[in-house]
């Protein structure tokens, strides 16, 4: 049998006495500013991991000799409920956190998925606005999920998407699974009414880079934004080396050689994505650069895995134990100070230090595995 290789996790410590404080009624009081981490990084993104079951083995995520018929996945009971999810969120929005992204492993593969949307869109800021919903999907099923996704108060979807020649798409997910089911999945999306559609494309060199204009031209004039993400070294289990990483200048000058482009101010502090928008205003692109442009800096996300434990970085090797604070009877307060000490403490950096002496010995141990945590 495979070992599954889960970083450590760090039981979390309640200070009693410290942090925030109950308002009238022992509700949580949230705090007058942001929570920030010991580099001055915001906390406004969460990331949930609801499945780390995926039907697709992708070479760069969940490569076939890892991840058989033999891996040992997560119980049913180790992963967190939609109860437990939505209360976890509540928490973090009370703290600063706007935006929920639900990821897996292939997500719409957790039953009833649509319930706990449902349950998320419900949740409000302190100042009582929804909180920004939205969900990664390898596109799979869905044709079929589109329409209760929508109905239960998703607002964004991301599907990720790694070329349109059948031969290499099949190639990169190793499961013989069509690129024209992922595009009629992206067409029931639109048909029920899901705009400003998102599609990544991870760009391996020597792989699939040949594809990317096909890719530019294909969705230009869409209204989807294609976004290309540089291959990262996710994991212990992807194989990542250098050699296979294409800088994204140059994904953009390809892109600009046949269709010409302008960069684009983000939208937001923190935003991943490069934005350029084509010059004849037929939409735009997007370039995800965390190897070779980094960055940490601005990073505003935590995670949260399937089963609970809360990640402060994409290439974490270890986690914190958020679920023994859940199922133990400890009050929302004393989560969300929990929640406040971890994120205080953080001091992650790894893409600005890849390649150093400190990143070696950091991730000497098994990094988190982006199945388990979602990219």
């Amino acid at each position: 049998m495979v070992e599954k290789a889960i970083p450590k996790v760090i039981p979390i410590r309640i200070d009693e006495g410290k942090g925030l404080t109950p308002s009238i009624g022992g509700t949580l009081n949230a705090p007058h500013r942001h929570t920030q981490d010991a580099r001055s990084r915001t906390l406004r993104d969460l990331r949930i991991s609801v499945t780390d079951r995926c039907n697709f083995r992708c070479t760069y995520c969940m490569p076939k000799e890892v991840f058989d018929q033999n891996y040992p996945y997560l119980a049913h009971e180790e992963l967190l409920s939609f109860e437990e999810i939505t209360r976890l969120t509540t928490i973090f929005s009370a703290l600063g956190v706007e935006k929920i992204r639900l990821t897996g492993g292939e997500p719409l593969l957790r039953k009833n998925l649509e319930v706990l949307i449902e349950m998320l869109a419900a949740v409000r800021t302190p100042d009582g606005n929804p909180l920004d919903l939205t969900l990664t999907t390898n596109g799979s099923i869905l044709r079929k999920k589109a329409a209760a996704l929508k109905a239960a108060g998703l607002q964004r979807l991301t599907v990720s998407l790694d070329g349109l020649n059948d031969e290499i798409f099949k190639k990169m997910n190793d499961v013989d699974f069509p690129v024209a089911d992922v595009l009629d999945g992206i067409t029931a999306a639109q048909e029920v009414g899901f705009q400003n559609i998102k599609v990544n494309m991870v760009v391996k060199k020597g792989t699939n880079d040949h594809e990317i204009v096909s890719m530019a031209k294909h969705f230009k004039g869409s209204g989807i934004i294609l976004r290309f993400i540089e291959f990262m070294d996710v994991g212990s289990s992807n194989g990542w080396n250098m050699a296979e990483v294409l800088p994204s200048k140059e994904v953009i000058a390809s892109i600009n050689a046949v269709f010409p482009i302008k960069p684009v101010e983000s939208n937001y502090i923190g935003e991943v994505a490069q934005r350029w928008r084509y010059e004849d205003g037929s939409g735009e692109i997007g370039v995800i650069s965390s190897v070779t442009q980094t960055f940490c800096h601005e990073c505003t996300r935590a995670r949260i895995s399937t089963d609970g434990q809360m990640y402060l970085c994409l290439f974490a090797n270890e986690g914190f134990d958020f679920k023994t604070l859940l199922r133990s009877g400890k009050s929302d307060l004393e989560i969300a100070n929990a929640i406040m000490n971890t994120w205080s403490a953080r001091d992650d950096h790894y893409s600005e230090i890849r390649g150093s002496a400190i990143a070696n010995q950091s991730t000497s141990h098994h990094k988190v595995e982006m199945s388990y945590i979602g990219g």
